[in-house]
Order: C-alpha cells, then structure tokens, then sequence
C-alpha cells in the first residue's frame, strides 16, 4: 500500500522495532518513578547496556547473553545511582545527571575497541502461515522476540501496579514514603528493587539498538533515546498502557523520517532528523497546557528523599 510514495504497511511495521528502545526504558522509569525517584540517568543506562551488551554479544557469538549482559549493565548502574540516593540521601537530579555523563564517558572508553565490528544476527521469529498473512502478516507477525518481550513487559507492568499487592505497595510508597514507612513497608529496599528494574530495562533497550535497531556500536549511539523515554513518561501520565501509546508514536514519527528520505522528497535532513525531538517537545507542551488545572498525575513523593525518623 503506497501513500505518497510511502509503503504505509512498511512503515507501520518499521515503527515497531524503532519504538522498542524507548517502550523499554520508558516502561523501566515508569515503574522507577512510580516509587517515588526520579532517575535522569536513563540516557547513561541505555549506554551502557548498548556497549555492555555488544562486547558480550560479539565475543560469545550469542545475542540472548548479549541482552542478559546490557540488562546487567543497566541494572548495575541503576544500583550504583540506587546507593547514592537511597542510602547517601544525595540529590536525584544532580545525581542522575552525573549518571548519565558517566555512562556516555565510561561506555566511550570501552567501546573504542568496538567500532567497525558487526554483532551476531538476532533472528525473527517464525510464526508459519500468520508471517504470510498479507498485511497484517507483515506487520505483526515478522519481528524479532524482543519486540514481543517488551509488548509483554508492558502489559505484565500494568497488571502488577494496578492488580497486585506488590503494585500497591510500590504506588504506596511513591505516594506518601512516610506513611508506607509507618505501615511497616521497607521503603528503601523497594525503590531500590524499583530502580533495578527500570536499569535492566533500559540496558535492554540500549542493547537492542547496538544489536539491531543500527547494528553495530558507535560513540553516543542513544542521541538523546534516554531523554525521550523520561519525556513519555510525562506523556503517559504515569499510567504502563499510555507508555505503549507514546513510544510507538516517538516510533513512528521516527519510522516516518527515514522513509520521507528514502523517497527523496524535497525536505532537509536534518529537519527530518530532528522532527521526532520537536513532535515530541510540541505533544508535552500541549499535554500540560491541557491539564494544567487538572489533578496531580506524578506521584507526590515523587524526587523526595527519605529518611526513616525511627
């Protein structure tokens, strides 16, 4: 189906794998600031699961320990931010700052050694006659697991925040961190679960750019990924279903730049390159002009330090 000169069901299947970076690591801050922190150090996450997972995916020639090891990363970095916030009461933001300006300088220095090398293949997954299907065939059916892997973790993260103990008592905690304290709840220990799982969600989408949304590791290669999944965040509302919706709209504007160039039209590329930051800044701007007066999304306790009085 060719619009314009744009193959619409092409599109609409490139945005899939182009979303999946950032629905990764916006779902892993959702459930971060959902307890109550606010990590800037998304972007610094996500670098180091894109280095940590390439260096492990080329020499083991195994894509999944590729993923595992950028989870890793991510998640170790995210306990190092969980240590200085949590237990040394410093600053989120400027600590989450420092985070992400460590990472892009840490990941630079190891992947120098890197550059020009091509990762192991990640193969699609074979559903038989649905992959034949036309369009929707092309569309759904012809990606590889880890699109579907964070389609699952999205919907397995709302269903834990609104139908479980667990979820509850994360929301609890991210609401008012003084009384889940006095209810008996260790709030420390589950904002630094929290942050953990935000961390290995976002080497995971640092991973999956450097194994195969480019492939192949380059200094920098998030561009501002990280910002943008803080961004959606903003833009969902704080709630795991509006996350899909954002991520996949950032994708798709993405997914649409590359085609416009590929059809030649008569536009600048770097206007194209930029147009999915701008779209983005322009549906957060008019979000919070729409809810201005309305009620309160982001959890209260959300950036607060806490330290237990008894």
């Amino acid at each position: 189906m060719i619009i314009g000169g744009i193959d619409a069901v092409a599109l609409t299947a490139t945005l899939m794998t182009a979303s999946t970076p950032v629905l990764l690591a916006a779902t892993g801050e959702l459930v971060a600031e959902k307890s109550g922190v606010l990590n800037l150090g998304v972007e610094g996450m996500m670098i180091m699961g894109a280095v940590g997972g390439f260096a492990v995916a080329t020499a083991t020639g195994s894509p999944v320990l590729g993923f595992a090891a950028g989870a890793i990363a991510g998640a170790a970095l995210a306990m190092l931010f969980a240590l200085l916030t949590q237990v040394f009461l410093s600053n989120q933001v400027a600590t989450g700052l420092a985070l992400t300006l460590f990472g892009l300088g840490f990941s630079a220095l190891v992947g120098k050694g890197y550059e020009g090398v091509r990762p192991p293949a990640t193969p699609k997954l074979n559903f038989g006659p649905l992959s034949d299907i036309p369009v929707l065939g092309q569309i759904f059916f012809r990606h590889d697991w880890m699109v579907y892997l964070s389609l699952g973790l999205v919907v397995a993260t709302w269903f834990v925040l609104r139908k479980t103990r667990a979820g509850l008592i994360l929301r609890a905690v991210g609401e008012n961190h003084d009384a889940a304290h006095a209810l008996g709840y260790r709030v420390v220990a589950v904002r630094c679960a929290a942050l953990a799982f935000g961390g290995a969600l976002a080497g995971l989408g640092g991973a999956y750019l450097s194994l195969v949304r480019v492939p192949q590791w380059t200094e920098g290669m998030t561009a501002g990924a990280g910002w943008i999944a803080l961004a959606i965040v903003v833009f969902a509302s704080w709630r795991a279903e509006r996350v899909l919706i954002g991520a996949y709209l950032f994708g798709g504007i993405t997914a649409l730049q590359l085609q416009l160039q590929a059809a030649e039209y008569s536009i600048p590329v770097h206007l194209l390159s930029m147009a999915p930051y701008v779209i983005t800044i322009v549906v957060l701007v008019l979000l919070s002009a729409i809810h201005r007066h309305g009620v309160q999304a982001a959890p209260a306790s959300l950036g607060k330090s806490f330290h237990a009085s008894s």
